[in-house]
This record gives structure tokens, sequence and C-alpha cells, in this order.
């Protein structure tokens, strides 16, 4: 009951955050996901509702690399995804950090990231 109420929640907070941060083709969104084991990353434009680069802990260009949901990890994968989405061609987005707030594993990925070649 307790852990039902807390998902509401956190969706309802996702809701309202998904109200304003909008991506473009110009500026996509950046939404990032953590579970207890995987780190996931995608560029988003959300006016035609295509993903534009996408990056997981689980994918195969990471997969020999150990990426832990911690500080460590997501500065390390902020980095790689950086580049990744430099390399397609993103320059400028926007960031969705999905509620979550703005400190330890989500401040360390949008770090890296920005100096992996993003601006946001």
């Amino acid at each position: 009951m307790k852990l039902q109420k807390k998902n509401l929640l956190a969706q309802k907070r996702r809701w309202r955050i998904r109200k304003t941060v909008r991506g473009t083709a110009t500026r996509p969104r950046v939404a990032l996901k953590m579970t207890h084991l995987h780190l996931y990353a995608q560029a988003i434009d959300d006016d035609k509702g295509i993903t534009l680069v996408a990056l997981a802990t689980t994918s195969k260009d990471l997969r020999g690399k150990k990426f832990r949901p911690n500080v460590a990890g997501a500065t390390a994968f902020g980095e790689a995804f950086g580049a990744k989405a430099k390399a397609a061609g993103l320059t400028a987005v926007v960031f969705d950090r999905a509620g979550r707030r703005y400190h330890g594993t989500v401040k360390s990925f949008a770090e890296a990231a920005r100096k992996g070649g993003l601006t946001f």
C-alpha cells in the first residue's frame, strides 16, 4: 500500500514536469532512467515522437564495462552518452530528470554529459 502511493506520487511528478519540458528536433529532451542495476538515457524529439539517440548500460557498446548506478558509473555513462549524442549531431538538449532531485547520480550524469559536448 505504501509503495503504491509512493509510485503514484512519483508518476504525478513526472507528468507535471513533462507538461513544461518538451523536446524538439533542434533541442531534444534527454530522459534519464535509473534502476538498481542499470542506467538508460535517450534523446527524444517530442514533436515527432521519435528517439534520436539512445544508450543504456546493457547496450553492446558498453556491455564489457561495468557501469553501476552510482556517482562514478553515472559520470562514465554521461561522458559516453555525450560523445554518442555529439557524434549524432546533437549539441543543445533539454534535460529531463524525471522528477528526481538534481544531486548525486543525476548531477554527475548531467555534468559528464556537458563535458562530453552537450549544452543544457
